[in-house]
């Protein structure tokens, strides 16, 4: 019987051909499989419970924390998502960033803030994610920056990283600067962005097709009912990303 927040049949179909093989015990406990794994390390995700407080049925909280972490490191979950990512419907793209507040337990790691992609904004210590999804709402991309990151600046640097040539490219106001435009029409991009109310010159804007926008915000709804992604507990960067 499948529990609440675990993944169904169908999804561990597409994925389980990527995870490391099992290690065959010689004389020991045998290894957890990695269904079981991955499940345990979603109800963290969803719950935004603490390791130590996994349900027993997963077993040992530290073996399901130290494989997630070797995951990680491996850049496991990356490759599961250029894989689930490699046949987009990319007649549209859409950027957004989205914040998310760092409780107390997220700060202090060596290194600094500016290394744990940790910042002071309006809303106090934050993190902002920064994602593309294609014209279904699915991400493609995603990025961390210190929350007092200014949007543009980690859009631009993500726009140039994918391919938006003859693409429908849709943002918000925060998107609109110069350098984002020179290259979206170098790249001969149609140009969905809303220009910042103090440009003397407006630019006409399909007001119907900016709708369609809504995809990326409803991504970052939906990544916020993971409880440990509204609210970032981790200290650093590459496990927050890894959630």
């Amino acid at each position: 019987m499948r529990r609440r927040y675990e993944i169904r049949d169908d999804q561990w179909d597409r994925i389980k051909e990527f995870l490391p093989p099992e290690r065959k015990p010689q004389g020991g406990r045998p290894a957890k499989d990695n269904r079981m794994m991955l499940n345990a390390m979603l109800w963290v995700a969803r719950s935004g419970a603490p390791w130590r407080d996994l349900p027993e049925h997963y077993g040992s909280w530290n073996s399901v924390y130290t494989r997630f972490r070797r995951w990680e490191k491996t850049g496991l979950f990356d490759r599961i998502l250029k894989e689930l990512t490699a046949d987009p419907d990319s007649e549209s793209m859409m950027i957004d960033a989205s914040i998310v507040r760092v409780h107390q337990h997220g700060a202090g790691a060596k290194g600094g803030k500016q290394f744990q992609a940790i910042g002071r904004s309006r809303g106090g210590i934050t993190t902002k994610i920064h994602a593309i999804v294609d014209a279904l709402g699915n991400p493609l991309q995603y990025e961390l920056t210190a929350g007092n990151v200014n949007d543009c600046v980690t859009g631009y640097e993500m726009l140039q990283s994918i391919n938006v040539t003859g693409k429908q490219v849709m943002a918000d106001r925060g998107y609109d600067t110069d350098k984002i435009l020179k290259y979206l029409e170098e790249q001969q991009a149609k140009i969905v962005l809303p220009s910042r109310k103090h440009r003397k010159v407006q630019r006409e804007t399909d007001w119907w097709l900016f709708k369609e926008r809504h995809l990326v915000e409803c991504l970052f709804n939906k990544l916020k009912q993971y409880r440990r992604l509204a609210t970032r507990y981790d200290k650093l960067a590459c496990t927050f990303e890894a959630f």
